[in-house]
């Protein structure tokens, strides 16, 4: 027995030698293929089954780290991404995807068949809860599987920055504010030589963070200042982006716990920033400081990686300041944003320079043509 699972199709079929057992359609991630830890990304390549989990248990049981802990049906409210009725673990046997096995890289049963056929899931291979069944009596340990990269273009995504942008504070500004008028003075100064690109992002952030140490307390409310200062025209910009087909990503050098909140209500389905970490009781803890855009080229970095996770067919950004500007090269167009704030080296080589938020949809859609 073999298992070969397409990207491009949304398929996986069953093997026996060269002679074909079963078709089952599947849903990888929604973020594509890939291979870094916390991607949430669908990795390719050779892999094998090293574990099967949930024999004899009822269809439908919910796994949580592997254990049987309750009972889904399809009349049940829970819309998280739940692993249901069996697992099939998978072991990388390349050195790309060797970390399958501590990402907890699965094929299983979803609560969300309703999309099988289109990327949905959080990285792993959702099936079928009878299908998953099936495929689990008739695959033995150690059968290979073989994910196949995609090859088609799909797809448009327009990356957003959040700060000045979606919405008209700078996050890390309201953390200094909370902390009396010094610390404010001292953190804007830096925000502003960092965005100005007159000192390298890698310095400027621990020096920030080391100034702050937000507790959550104070995280909460800057996170509940983002939503109260959506720029005007972003809700309708985004539903007309959306009509188009364009996949929307919030890529910043925010902290994403302050940024998620905001990207919920208004709908936007991922975020790229920083992890921000705090104890139990709430104590600032540090953060992810290995994060890209906590550095010069990292929001370019994170957009290759979208790139060749997605294969899209357009990609655009939109943002105020210079760690913006630099994915200019990275994306098809860049649109440069000052209708909070305008940074002057962003207005002079930004490919379009915008005041308005409702001038995006038309920019983007030239930019499609294009292609």
């Amino acid at each position: 027995m073999n298992i070969h699972i397409s990207i491009d199709l949304q398929l996986l079929t069953l093997f026996d030698g060269d002679e074909v057992v079963r078709e089952y359609s599947i849903s990888s991630s929604a973020k594509g293929v890939g291979f870094r830890n916390g991607s949430y990304r669908t990795p390719t390549g050779q892999l094998t089954i090293c574990e099967k989990i949930g024999y004899e248990q009822p269809l439908g049981t919910i796994f949580k780290e592997r254990i049987p802990a309750g009972m889904w049906t399809s009349e049940s409210s829970d819309d998280g991404d739940l692993i249901t009725s069996r697992i099939l673990r998978l072991q990388g046997m390349e050195a790309l995807n060797k970390n399958s096995y501590d990402r907890c890289i699965y094929i299983h049963g979803t609560n969300h068949e309703e999309l099988l056929g289109v990327p949905a899931s959080h990285g792993c291979i959702r099936m079928a809860n009878i299908d998953v069944l099936e495929l689990f009596d008739l695959t033995p340990l150690d059968t290979p599987v073989f994910i196949e990269p995609p090859q088609r273009k799909r797809g448009k995504i327009l990356f957003f920055d959040c700060d000045s942008t979606l919405s008209s504070i700078e996050g890390i500004d309201e953390l200094a504010r909370a902390k009396g008028p010094e610390i404010f003075q001292q953190v804007v100064d830096l925000t502003n030589a960092a965005m100005n690109g007159e000192i390298p992002l890698h310095e400027v952030f621990p020096r920030r963070m080391e100034i702050i140490r937000p507790d959550k307390s104070i995280c909460d409310a800057v996170a509940q200042s983002y939503i109260d200062h959506i720029v005007e025209g972003v809700k309708p910009t985004l539903q007309s982006l959306r009509d188009d087909d364009w996949t929307i990503v919030i890529l910043s050098g925010g902290f994403a716990s302050l940024i998620q909140p905001l990207a919920d209500m208004l709908g936007i389905p991922f975020v790229e920033a920083v992890p921000l970490h705090h104890t139990a009781d709430g104590q600032y803890a540090g953060y992810g400081n290995d994060y890209p855009t906590t550095r010069n080229g990292g929001k370019s970095e994170i957009i290759r990686e979208w790139k060749s996770a997605m294969l899209p067919k357009t990609t655009l950004m939109v943002g105020d300041g210079i760690s913006d500007l630099e994915t200019l090269d990275e994306v098809d167009l860049f649109i440069g944003y000052g209708g909070v704030i305008t940074r002057e080296s962003v207005k002079k080589q930004a490919e379009h320079f915008i005041d308005q938020f409702s001038d995006i949809p038309a920019l983007a859609k030239k930019a499609t043509k294009k292609k």
